[in-house]
């Protein structure tokens, strides 16, 4: 059947396409695997950006975990999680580019419906440029355009529709003091260079329109560095000393609250409150539940806590209590695996 033919024919027989469309974008996403092997036509609106407008539009979508990790044999590997399933637990993505499954210190980002795996080297690999891109609806990977500078162990955020890639190691030292900017909509990546851009990034967030790098803690000397990215005026400076104080691990945000799963002693969330300045423990986790260390991604009031070996520990905040100081939370059922887990976001169709 000629292209021309199959694009005057409706979604489904009898129903205006509109029509259509608003009773087919109300499947559940579970289920869309299935409804793109009805037609060539269906497969390719749910593949594209209407359908990904529409749902986002309609509040109808649903977002998924991703987790990358290392596995026992010291290759990447990437798994998805629906919350909406629980009980189903952990699956994982096929096809990740070989030539970047021994690589290290890579980026790892979510922009839109895409999965962004960036830079990184290995043992006899400098730092690289090149990026790889998931498709999570088509579910394919595929290159994308190369960083400006080779990166690796280095910051990545979306800030205003962008992705940032911000210091990190690389071919030359002045990588270390720069970022890289990718738009999008022209798919082009722009260099820009603040020499108060941190040389040894841990940690990243976005909070209140703003980007915040941490340095490596120091358990020694509790010395700890941070910088805040001002995007009106393209500045870097140091962040507040009171915020840092307390931000000892992996960082969510909550609707422009700030959550961090501290595991200096134990497993421990807390919240930093901007009223009071000060930083107040939500409680601690069962050291049954989880498998430190740990990443945080977070779907809607809920924190997806995730470590060793995939175990997962979710709660929500909204809602959160505590028994002796103890969260009560659910957990996805175990895995096998002993994989290390390096970063988790979330996609939401």
């Amino acid at each position: 059947m000629g292209s021309e033919l199959l694009e005057q024919l409706p979604l489904i027989p009898g129903l205006p396409n509109d029509i259509a469309l608003f009773c087919l974008a109300r499947v559940p996403r579970k289920y869309h695997g299935v409804l793109k092997c009805v037609s060539k036509k269906w497969r390719d609106l749910m593949c594209g950006e209407e359908w990904y407008s529409y749902r986002k539009k309609n509040s109808l979508e649903e977002a998924w975990i991703y987790a990358l990790c290392r596995d026992k044999s010291e290759q990447l590997c990437c798994y998805m999680l629906d919350p909406n399933y629980l009980k189903r637990g952990w699956k994982c993505i096929q096809g990740l580019p070989p030539r970047c499954l021994k690589r290290k210190g890579m980026g790892f980002e979510v922009l839109g419906k895409k999965l962004y795996m960036l830079g990184g080297c290995g043992w006899i690999e400098d730092a690289t440029d090149e990026v790889y891109v998931y498709d999570a609806a088509l579910n394919i990977w595929n290159e994308a355009a190369p960083l400006s500078a080779a990166r690796c162990y280095f910051a990545c955020e979306i800030l205003d529709g962008k992705l940032y890639a911000i210091g990190g190691l690389g071919l030359q030292s002045s990588n270390q003091h720069s970022w890289d900017t990718y738009d999008p909509q022209t798919s082009c990546w722009s260099s820009h260079v603040h020499p108060s851009i941190l040389p040894d990034i841990e940690d990243s967030f976005v909070l209140d329109g703003k980007i915040y790098l941490r340095s490596g803690y120091q358990a020694a000397s509790s010395l700890v560095s941070a910088v805040v990215f001002e995007p009106s005026t393209g500045e870097w400076q140091q962040a507040d000393s009171d915020l840092v104080l307390g931000w000892r691990g992996p960082a969510v945000v909550i609707d422009e609250t700030l959550f961090v799963l501290d595991q200096t002693s134990g497993t421990r969330l807390m919240v930093w409150q901007k009223d009071s300045r000060e930083w107040v423990a939500m409680g601690r986790l069962s050291p049954l539940l989880t498998k430190p260390p740990c990443r945080v991604a977070a779907i809607g009031k809920k924190i997806f806590i995730i470590g060793k070996g995939l175990s997962t520990v979710v709660f929500d905040v909204e809602n959160a209590w505590n028994m002796d100081g103890v969260l009560v939370s659910s957990s996805v059922p175990k895995t096998t695996s002993d994989d290390e887990i390096l970063d988790c976001k979330a996609i939401a169709i």
